[in-house]
């Protein structure tokens, strides 16, 4: 009887990920002088589980390197060998050396063989050190593959049988004690035995796919006996569940209710999009039906405005929570960062904390995966160019520790990341001289926000040394230009010997947009809500013509390049006296620019759908919406729009 795993490594890929992740995590908070039992238990399970699931697969190469990396650990946490820092390096290797193993059978990657066989070396030579109570640990032969049958389980581990914990009797990705059990239990598992009709049935009934479901109480009191568990894999179960939902908490706090198992499932996001995307189509319906009613007497259809009032609410209630579903706490991204200020550190020779704050502040997925490379940016800027050497630190009165902030919360409709650092701080006169050096358009009565965005220019390095970190100029203007595609903005507040502090402002979602609608030339354009700053009349004696920079308008002293929406698309029958038309005053990378349009329509939730994908990409135009009316509306790319000005006066 076959049976095709194929359509399961996915899940085991999304699963051996998270355990790695918890792995790395707990590792790094462990004390040596006296580590935790919790956490080195719970460590030992998650290489336990990436070794059975493995195993299953037949993805022998990974099996090879956690059954070494099982050994050490399960000497460590039955106290025949007393944890050094050389083995916390050696286990953080070797989950590289997994996750690259991982990325090499979902990716179809290149693994460096040799970085393997060097971790599994290391682990290998501290498993059978001196320090062991017991006899020195044979060397490990190669897994070879194995049947189904020759295990006594389901056929997932080379050296001992199964584990097949109370909370997780399906397909038993989640390891724990070795328990014994017989073909009868095999039989409701992967369908490698031949089995009846009616266990087939109620296997389905009790286990769907089984990765995360309990069974059905009422069911397994009729299927065949289960053999007996030991009351200490029973008690683990529950808590295992939990450290996989919160793979950054102590695993002496996960004990979570007994429920916990059914609490949550996995939703492909292909899944989650499309929903998201049928509900937006929902909101365009119901914008639609509204703007068809609103010329109907109200009087006469008085119940139907009720109703879609009601629509209105439910619609926005819905949208909100499909949204949700793609929200996730920005901790995924922020558990990287330990890892890198530990092994930057010991490269730099500093010493170095970090503290992460809001670690539970939710955002959208999309901007969960496009934030991790700017703030690696950030992060190494400040480990290598922000704090000091211990020795400069204590000269100067400090603490020889430094210490890196990160911080996350929500602020109105944005999320606000903030990258702070206790160290040297930004140089004012190192910023202006090498600017000057450049030959950039700069002056000593700058102020100060606009001396710290320089260091985001292309190419721009105060470092007197370059390094394999960081000194070349490149990165930071990556740092920007990033953030701004994701509709956010940088800001940077630093003080000469105290630090800096570089906070990002983004979107919640990149789905859904708070926009005004203006009108130019009879065409409706949406300008991001985020970017306007205000609207205003233009009075004649506030224009300035000036010989190669175009036209410019005076603010409250402060002179703005102006730009026309109507010249920059090309749209005809649109106004062009600047002063019988209407100015918004948009904000994008720091700079102001003044958009000449006909008129404000109003403020909008919109749908954003990509103009790429469904026609082609457009310069001036960032997405498109389906209005109320049916018809489509552009929205404004206002980076693009503001440096039109300096383009037209090239």
């Amino acid at each position: 009887m076959s049976f095709d795993l194929s359509q399961f490594y996915q899940v085991f890929f999304e699963e051996a990920a998270e355990h790695l992740t918890n792995m790395e995590s707990l590792l790094l908070g462990l004390d040596v002088a006296d580590p935790s039992m919790d956490d080195l238990n719970a460590i030992f399970r998650a290489a336990h589980s990436i070794k059975g699931g493995a195993g299953t697969f037949g993805f022998n190469d990974m099996t090879e390197v956690t059954h070494v990396l099982e050994t050490l650990l399960d000497k460590l946490r039955k106290q025949e060998m007393q944890l050094t820092t050389e083995m916390v390096n050696a286990f953080l290797e070797a989950g590289d050396v997994i996750s690259m193993q991982l990325a090499g059978h979902r990716d179809n990657t290149e693994v460096d063989e040799q970085l393997v066989k060097d971790a599994r070396a290391n682990l290998e030579r501290l498993s059978s050190s001196e320090q062991t109570t017991a006899a020195p640990a044979a060397k490990v032969a190669p897994v070879a593959a194995t049947t189904p049958a020759a295990d006594e389980g389901y056929g997932f581990f080379d050296d001992e049988p199964a584990a097949v914990p109370a909370a997780d009797p399906g397909y038993g990705f989640f390891g724990d004690e070795p328990v014994k059990h017989d073909a009868a239990e095999d039989a409701q598992g992967y369908g490698f035995f031949e089995e009846t009709p009616v266990q087939k049935a109620e296997r389905e009934e009790q286990r769907g796919y089984g990765f995360l479901q309990e069974p059905n109480p009422d069911t397994l009191a009729a299927a065949p006996t289960a053999p007996e568990v030991k009351p200490e894999a029973t008690a683990e179960a529950p808590k295992l569940v939990a450290e996989q939902a919160h793979p950054n908490r102590r695993a002496a706090d996960r004990a979570p209710p007994p429920a916990a198992a059914d609490s949550s499932i996995r939703v492909s996001v292909e899944k989650v999009d499309q929903l998201i995307n049928l509900v937006g189509e929902l909101v365009i319906t119901q914008a639609m039906l509204s703007q068809s009613a609103s010329l109907l007497d109200p009087i006469v259809v008085e119940r139907l405005q009720s109703g879609l009032t009601q629509l209105q609410r439910n619609t926005r209630d819905i949208q909100e929570a499909v949204m949700a579903v793609r929200m996730l706490p920005i901790s995924f991204v922020f558990s990287r960062f330990p890892r890198v200020v530990r092994d930057m550190a010991a490269k730099l020779n500093k010493k170095i904390d970090l503290k992460t704050l809001g670690e539970g502040t939710e955002l959208d997925k999309g901007l969960i995966e496009k934030i991790a490379d700017p703030l690696t940016h950030l992060i190494r800027n400040s480990l290598d160019h922000g704090i000091e050497m211990p020795e400069k630190r204590l000269a100067a009165g400090k603490s020889e520790t430094g210490t890196i902030t990160l911080n996350a919360f929500h602020q109105g409709g944005n999320i606000v990341i903030e990258v702070a650092d206790d160290g040297g701080g930004l140089s004012r006169s190192r910023i202006l001289n090498k600017a000057k050096e450049r030959g950039m358009n700069v002056s000593d009565d700058m102020p100060d926000s606009a001396v710290w965005m320089l260091i985001y220019e292309a190419g721009f390095s105060t470092a007197e040394v370059v390094t394999d970190v960081s000194g070349r100029g490149v990165g930071m203007d990556v740092v920007k230009r990033n953030i701004a595609e994701l509709g956010g903005r940088v800001e940077i507040d630093s003080a000469e010997g105290f630090g800096t502090r570089t906070t990002i402002r983004l979107p919640l979602t990149l789905a859904i947009l708070d926009g005004l609608s203006v009108s130019v030339g009879g065409q409706v354009f949406i300008a991001p809500l985020g970017s306007i700053v205000e609207s205003l009349q233009v009075k004649a004696e506030d224009l300035k013509s000036v010989s190669g920079e175009g036209h410019l308008l005076r603010v409250r002293g402060e002179y703005l390049p102006l730009v026309s929406v109507h010249e920059v698309f090309n749209i005809e029958n649109a106004v062009t006296d600047f002063t019988k038309g209407i100015v918004v005053i948009i904000e994008a990378e720091g700079k102001k620019t003044a958009l000449m349009v006909d008129e404000l329509l109003g403020q909008h939730q919109v749908v954003i759908k990509s103009l790429a994908s469904n026609f082609r990409k457009v310069a001036g135009i960032s997405g498109a919406t389906i209005m109320g009316d049916g018809k489509v509306a552009l929205i404004l790319d206002v980076i693009a729009l503001a440096a039109q000005h300096s383009h037209n006066r090239t």
